[in-house]
């Protein structure tokens, strides 16, 4: 099995279809929401007899939507028509990385970034504390932002997605400059 939450976005990355990824597994996970756009919803792809036993076991455990078939009709649009702008996204990522990185940041494996996700440490002379950036971050700049990654809670992470474009990478780099710089 392939827990495939951001399997569109690993294949984008590599500018292979998902099918080569996932060619040796019996069955893959995908999440609709995670980069494509979809307030919430789910694929699981198998043999017939595994999703029928799926089918099943979800039955047992209470599992269902009555209106699954207005979130069915998401998910298709989803896959239809954000896909290939996944790209998109990691472009923007890896501008975001490039700035950090720049300003005097530090990122993680000397700022490569692959898909649409951005691990950033804060520089030794900024003049927040760690804690203050996410809330002040938002407050004044309507930019929400991860922390507490990694030991010691010191990486922060940025993730871009179809509702981020490059005025929204401008104004969070001004927000996360000027609060720490």
């Amino acid at each position: 099995h392939i827990d495939g939450a951001r399997i569109f976005n690993a294949a984008a990355s590599q500018n292979i279809p998902p099918s080569v990824l996932c060619a040796g597994a019996d069955s893959v996970s995908i999440c609709l929401s995670k980069g494509l756009g979809t307030p919430m919803g789910s694929i699981l792809v198998g043999e017939t007899e595994f999703i029928r036993l799926a089918r099943r076991a979800r039955k047992r455990l209470g599992g269902g939507m009555r209106q699954a078939g207005v979130m069915a009709s998401m998910g298709m649009h989803a896959l239809s028509n954000h896909v290939d702008r996944l790209t998109n996204d990691h472009a923007r990522a890896k501008r975001l990385a490039k700035e950090l990185q720049n300003a005097g940041f530090w990122l993680p494996r000397g700022g490569k970034v692959d898909t649409n996700v951005v691990f950033f440490a804060l520089p030794e002379n900024c003049k927040l504390k760690k804690e203050e950036l996410p809330p002040l971050l938002y407050e004044k700049y309507g930019v929400k932002i991860g922390g507490g990654y990694s030991s010691g809670g010191r990486l922060f992470r940025l993730v871009t997605h179809m509702d981020v474009d490059d005025d929204g990478i401008s104004a969070t780099m001004e927000g996360i400059t000027s609060l720490c710089l």
